[in-house]
């Protein structure tokens, strides 16, 4: 970048727009549990068993039982992105216009988040919902032609003692679903509306999110609580005038350090259409 390219930059004024711009961003950590850590790996205690409750008459000795835990170990992987530019754009700031390069990288985190989150990504990303093993699957038939699929996602996920707090579908999947008609004949759409946000979709009560990144045919369903994005809290920006020393060059560094767990794989709910 290059002052032509626009208004310029202060790059050492960047730091504080990169973790609140991703998280709003991103669908996954709208939708998911956020959590901030300053360890290596993170650890989520796990209740394998509950300890058993008996009836037991007056004056009677209550059998004890311990409940049986294990833990779910996260290591957040590292996403960055990096920019360059001159140190003419760099040295003559505005500060109406330092914002531009936190925002730019800040979007393109959220996208590889979410690209992450929703899919199954080769290593060094972490392991997303597309790999998740046990999940509950709920089959919509060839096509979305009525919201009963979500309804039984629901049933599924309340039999596990989890509520979805939000569908997450494709784009073009989530135009099918805004089209969908109340009856024939009618131009009232089925989906529900929160009257809070009126732009905002939802299904017998749960927000529908929309994201690119999930599979077009799928739809995701999941319990806040139950899905957790595990962030390193030492996400930052680093600028260095060296590197390009013999161009009269800045780069800008972006890099933020980003985990996935899934406590109950069951209880998240993937919805599909198809054969």
């Amino acid at each position: 970048m290059y002052t032509a390219n626009g208004g310029p930059i202060l790059p050492d004024e960047v730091s504080t727009l990169v973790v609140q711009p991703v998280t709003s961003a991103s669908v996954a950590t709208q939708t998911a549990t956020v959590v901030m850590t300053g360890s290596h790996t993170f650890r989520i205690p796990r209740v394998t068993e509950d300890p058993t409750a008996a009836w037991v008459a007056e004056g009677a000795e209550i059998t004890p039982d311990d409940m049986t835990l294990d833990e779910i170990e996260v290591t957040p992987a590292k996403v960055a992105g990096l920019t360059i530019i001159s140190r003419e754009l760099a040295d003559d700031s505005d500060p109406s216009a330092h914002t531009v390069i936190g925002e730019g990288l800040a979007r393109d985190i959220a996208r590889k988040v979410d690209a992450a989150f929703f899919g199954a990504l080769a290593a060094p990303a972490p392991s997303g919902l597309g790999a998740l093993a046990g999940t509950t699957p709920v089959a919509a038939g060839t096509a979305f032609a009525d919201l009963d699929p979500f309804a039984e996602a629901m049933s599924e996920a309340e039999q596990l003692g989890a509520t979805l707090t939000a569908f997450v579908a494709n784009p073009a999947d989530a135009l099918t679903l805004a089209q969908l008609k109340d009856a024939t004949g009618s131009n009232r759409p089925l989906l529900g509306v929160d009257p809070s946000q009126p732009t905002r979709r939802t299904i017998f009560g749960v927000p529908l999110y929309v994201s690119p990144d999930v599979t077009a045919g799928t739809v995701w369903g999941y319990d806040r609580s139950k899905v957790w994005v595990v962030m390193r809290d030492d996400a930052k920006i680093e600028v260095d005038r060296s590197v390009f020393f013999t161009s009269d060059r800045v780069a800008i560094k972006a890099t933020m350090r980003v985990g996935f767990a899934f406590p109950h794989p069951a209880t998240v709910v993937e919805i599909t259409t198809g054969e």
